[in-house]
């Protein structure tokens, strides 16, 4: 599967976590493989409250394992679960941030939002990444296997030098509880979800939704598309174009060109 995927430019670390966890699920039962199985598994995971990206996720990549990898004839059409609403408002972002005590978690979820990472990318800094001197914010081979540079905020600064300063991370910005390993993405994930409950935010969002609110909360001030492009690390404008959506306060700032008429007559 790793060479199929290689083969097609995929990354293929999640793809290959998420059928290992399928398979495992499957061990010691006598469960045939089909449509059905891959259809119930995904029903479980969202009855165990897993998000919607990630069962679409799932889906996708036992999809990917049946066709490249087994040579299985197409399967059927699977039923996805329906796409979520992902935005926080900026209040949101603020309420949710300020509920963290925890000083790992609060840095996490600081540079989630204010850098526009992904968690297979905050997971993964190291600590020479953050430029103070020029606010900036090194990824490494983030989607695509491509580094960036995105923003690197004073109050996320602030938050992440106090980190350091109490816990004195030796490699990984933000280390995980196996020796010289990073935090993992499902860690992250669960910092995200305690942070909202404890905020009081009762949306259906992932810790993806930090950085596709941090993209739109940019638009909305007015940062131009090319720049958020670069910013999130997106290939094709196209990606970065869902986030052209006409927010509220936009709606209050158009002015009806028979408006304009009117008092151009007056």
């Amino acid at each position: 599967m790793r060479d199929a995927l290689v083969a097609r430019g995929y990354s293929s670390k999640a793809y290959i976590s998420q059928t290992e966890r399928f398979f495992a699920r499957l061990q010691g039962t006598e469960a045939s493989i089909n449509d059905a199985t891959v259809q119930k598994y995904a029903l479980a995971l969202l009855e165990k409250g897993l998000s919607h990206a990630y069962v679409n996720q799932a889906i996708s990549a036992l999809k990917f394992y049946f066709r490249h990898v087994l040579k299985q004839p197409k399967s059927a059409a699977y039923v996805r679960p329906k796409k979520e609403s992902k935005l926080l408002s900026l209040n949101e972002v603020m309420r949710l941030l300020k509920a963290v005590k925890n000083l790992k978690h609060k840095a996490i979820l600081y540079l989630t939002y204010t850098s526009g990472l992904r968690v297979s990318e905050v997971v993964r800094l190291r600590l020479e990444d953050c430029d103070r001197e020029r606010k900036v914010l090194k990824v490494r081979q983030g989607k695509g296997r491509k580094d960036r540079q995105t923003l690197l905020s004073e109050a996320a600064f602030a938050v992440v030098e106090q980190y350091i300063g109490v816990e004195q991370p030796a490699d990984w910005l933000f280390p995980g509880q196996r020796e010289g390993r990073h935090l993992t993405e499902r860690s992250a994930q669960k910092v995200f979800e305690k942070a909202l409950a404890e905020a009081g935010i009762r949306k259906q969002v992932s810790i993806h939704s930090l950085r596709h609110s941090f993209a739109t909360h940019l638009l909305e001030n007015g940062i131009d598309l090319r720049y958020i492009q670069e910013l999130l690390g997106h290939q094709s404008v196209r990606t970065t174009e869902r986030y052209t959506h006409v927010s509220r306060r936009d709606i209050g700032r158009i002015q009806s060109p028979l408006d304009r008429m009117s008092g151009l007559e007056d």
